[in-house]
C-alpha cells in the first residue's frame, strides 16, 4: 500500500512507467495498468491479465474492495523480490493476510547480482513462516538462474542443504524450472519434494519423473 510520497515502493513505479520504464518493462516482464478499471478487469478475469503486485493508496483499496472481496481468495503469494521494503513490513502483511488465506511467501530476489548469503536465506525464511506463511518459496524465477541457482542454471548445493538444516523441507517450495534441477531435489528430498514454476506442458513428464516412469530416477524406485 502507498501511503506517502516516501514509500520504497514509489521508485519501482516510477521505474516501469514512461518511456523510460521500456527497458526495465521488457527485462523483467512488469508493467504499470494504471486505474481502477484496469484493476477491475484483471479482479475478475477469468483467462485474461494476472495481477502480479497491486499498489494501492488508502483509498484506492477501499474501491479495489468494492470490485472484489479480497478476503475470497483462498491462497495469497507476498514476494519483495521485484522491490525493496522493509523485511518488517513484509512479515506485518504476512501476519495480516495469514487470518483470511493461505499464505506463499517467497524469499530470493529476481535480481541476479544481488547475491544473499546462506544464513540470510535462513533468518529470512524462519522470520516469515513465524509470523504465518504456511511455505516459503525458494526464489529462482521462470529461468531458473538467479536466487538458489547460479547463472548457469546449476544448483548452489552449498545453500540448499545450509538453508535444510534450519528450515523443514516440507515447509520449502522449491521454484525448478529446469529438469536438472526438478531432478536433484527428486533426489535430494524425495518424490513429494515440493516443486514451483513449473511450466504447463512439464507437469506430467515432473509426475512420471516423481514416480520412477522415466529413466532419470527409475533407478530410485528399484530396491523400494
Amino acid at each position: 500500500m502507498i501511503e506517502s510520497l516516501n514509500s520504497p515502493h514509489i521508485a519501482r513505479v516510477k521505474a516501469l512507467i514512461g518511456s523510460r520504464g521500456t527497458k526495465e518493462r521488457k527485462s523483467s516482464g512488469h508493467f504499470v495498468a494504471e486505474g481502477l478499471q484496469c484493476a477491475r478487469e484483471a479482479i475478475v478475469a477469468t483467462n485474461g491479465p494476472r495481477i502480479e503486485t497491486l499498489y494501492v493508496t488508502p483509498s484506492g483499496r477501499i474501491k479495489v474492495e468494492q470490485i472484489a472481496d479480497l478476503n475470497s481468495f483462498n491462497v495469497i503469494e507476498v514476494s519483495d523480490g521485484s522491490i525493496n521494503i522493509p523485511h518488517s513490513e513484509k512479515c506485518g502483511y504476512i501476519e495480516k493476510i495469514m487470518k483470511f488465506a493461505t499464505v506463499y511467501s517467497e524469499v530470493g530476489s529476481k535480481d541476479a547480482a544481488h547475491i544473499i548469503p546462506p544464513y540470510k536465506w535462513i533468518e529470512l525464511m524462519s522470520a516469515e513462516l513465524s509470523a504465518g506463511a504456511s511455505y516459503v518459496i525458494a526464489e529462482a524465477r521462470e529461468a531458473g538462474n538467479v536466487g538458489i541457482y547460479r547463472g548457469s542454471g546449476e544448483v548452489r548445493e552449498g545453500l540448499v542443504q545450509e538453508i535444510l538444516t534450519k528450515i523443514p523441507a516440507e515447509k520449502i517450495l522449491w521454484e525448478a524450472p529446469q529438469k536438472a534441477q526438478q531432478l536433484y531435489f527428486l533426489e535430494l528430498i524425495g518424490c513429494n519434494v515440493n516443486l514451483g514454476n513449473i511450466a504447463p506442458s512439464e507437469v506430467i513428464p515432473l509426475e512420471a519423473m516423481r514416480i520412477g516412469l522415466r529413466g532419470d530416477t527409475f533407478d530410485l524406485y528399484l530396491n523400494k
